[in-house]
């Protein structure tokens, strides 16, 4: 697929800087939001229509917010290649709509660090949702776009104005900064855990 419409998207970031009028910009060109926590809430205090994943999962989060998005509802959308006709008669008959644009960010685990929590409360605050739609969407450049970080909003904006979808081009190069990203924060947070005692 070279041009991606964007009809459905996941929204779920720590940095919410320019969120409410990212999102505004993709209801106003036909998107529907699915959101999470924290920024289902604001997205909502804006005044924007947004679907809970917990609507789409038919579950609720649990473990106090370590699962929310980790479902077949979920990823599915997220996974199926849409070139794919197996792939799509797959989401038909399981009743799953795929999704064009993952927007996500992560818990930010250098500011926990910095605070210097207890090791027990650190893990905390390592993400593993985030990642594990970061890494899918990425994944599945040719299907969907990952917008892993708030300064990209607007070059989304862009593809989509200019050409009435994303490129190709860009996704690849979405997917490939997420890579980038993914590693960095795992190193992170291997090298914290080797330099701390459990």
């Amino acid at each position: 697929m070279d041009l991606l419409p964007v009809r459905k998207a996941i929204l779920s970031v720590t940095d919410k800087s320019g969120l409410a009028e990212f999102g505004k910009f993709l209801v106003d060109n036909g998107c529907e939001l699915v959101s999470t926590g924290g920024t289902k809430k604001m997205l909502a205090e804006s005044g924007l229509p947004v679907t809970s994943v917990s609507d789409i999962t038919d579950f609720p989060e649990i473990l106090g917010g370590r699962v929310k998005t980790l479902h077949p509802n979920i990823h599915g959308g997220i996974l199926a290649d849409k070139d794919d006709e197996a792939h799509m008669e797959t989401l038909r008959d399981f009743g799953i709509e795929p999704f064009d644009l993952v927007c996500v960010n992560l818990y930010n685990f250098a500011d926990a660090v910095a605070k210097g929590l207890d090791l027990k409360a650190a893990v905390e605050q390592i993400d593993i949702g985030g990642p594990t739609m970061l890494r899918a969407t990425a994944k599945n450049f040719h299907s969907i776009c990952v917008v892993p970080d708030p300064k990209y909003y607007e070059v989304v904006r862009k593809e989509i104005e200019e050409k009435g979808g994303i490129s190709l081009e860009f996704r690849k190069e979405m997917a490939t900064l997420t890579f980038r990203l993914t590693s960095e924060y795992d190193a992170m947070i291997t090298k914290y855990l080797s330099e701390n005692e459990a």
